[in-house]
């Protein structure tokens, strides 16, 4: 029954952006910033019990994957703005996000004994 409660409520407030955006494209793409994913995601474990290092860990990966979002997400607005198709800034996006990921790890491993 939970299960069912997190997809609802995730489903509902996906909705209500989306919605948003339809009639305030801007207002909708603030909101869709927002970390609602996230903090929900950290509000569903917390309640399901996991512990603190549970939480910080998974907070951690979120930071983590920010920056190869916000590449993707360039991406994406600069491949539309190119017109090309949806489907297509959105594949371009997704391998600019995975490549920046293998890089941002592959540099921290390469210098991360400077910090």
């Amino acid at each position: 029954m939970f299960l069912i409660t997190k997809i609802f409520v995730s489903a509902v407030i996906i909705g209500i952006v989306t919605e948003v955006a339809r009639v305030f494209p801007k207002y909708g793409g603030i909101i869709a910033a927002l970390p609602l994913v996230s903090l929900l995601s950290l509000f569903w474990l917390y309640l399901q019990g996991e512990q603190t290092v549970t939480l910080n860990k998974f907070a951690m990966g979120v930071l983590w994957g920010f920056p190869a979002t916000a590449v993707l997400l360039i991406i994406v607005v600069f491949s539309l703005k190119a017109s090309l198709s949806l489907f297509i800034s959105i594949g371009l996006g997704a391998g600019g996000w995975f490549v920046f990921l293998a890089f941002q790890d592959y540099l921290v491993k390469k210098v991360g004994h400077f910090f």
